[in-house]
C-alpha cells in the first residue's frame, strides 16, 4: 500500500500524526476493527484517562494481532474523544503504538461514550496484502 500518496500542494500539510490519502492495492483483504475502549479482561476500566488512552490502544493492538496484522496494516483510523479530555495524552498513547506509522485519520470530540466511564473509543480499519 502507498502512504502519504496525493499529497496535493494546494492544502496544508497533515497537522498531526496521520496521512491525507492512503492507497490500497486491488490484491488486499480489508479488516474493520470495532471501536476499542479501556477495558480490562476482568471487565473494569481504568479511572485515569492517560491509564484509559494507553489500555484503549493495548485492546487494538490486541485485535490486529488476533487477526495476524500489526499497527502498520492501519489505514483509516478514527478516534473519539469524550470533551474535557485532553487530546495531547490520546497523541502520546497512538504514537507509543503506532510510532510512526501515519493512517488517514479523524478525530472527534463527543458528549459521551457508551458508559460514563469511558473517556476514550478507537476504531480502525487495516489491510492484508494477499
Amino acid at each position: 500500500m502507498r502512504i502519504n500518496n496525493g499529497k496535493p500542494s494546494d492544502i496544508h500539510p497533515p497537522a498531526g500524526s496521520y496521512s491525507h490519502s492512503i492507497t490500497i492495492p486491488g490484491n488486499s483483504e480489508l479488516i474493520f476493527v470495532s471501536g476499542q475502549v479501556a477495558m480490562r479482561p476482568d471487565g473494569t476500566i481504568p479511572e485515569s484517562f492517560e491509564d484509559q488512552a494507553d489500555l484503549v490502544f493495548q485492546n487494538l493492538v490486541a485485535v490486529l494481532h488476533a487477526n495476524g496484522l500489526v499497527t502498520n496494516d492501519i489505514v483509516k483510523m478514527t478516534t473519539f474523544i469524550v470533551k474535557g479530555q485532553a487530546g495531547e495524552v490520546v497523541r502520546d498513547a497512538r504514537n507509543k503504538y503506532l510510532d510512526a506509522h501515519r493512517p488517514a485519520s479523524t478525530a472527534v470530540y463527543v458528549e459521551a461514550l457508551v458508559s460514563p466511564k469511558l473517556l476514550l473509543e478507537v476504531e480502525c480499519m487495516a489491510v492484508r496484502l494477499l
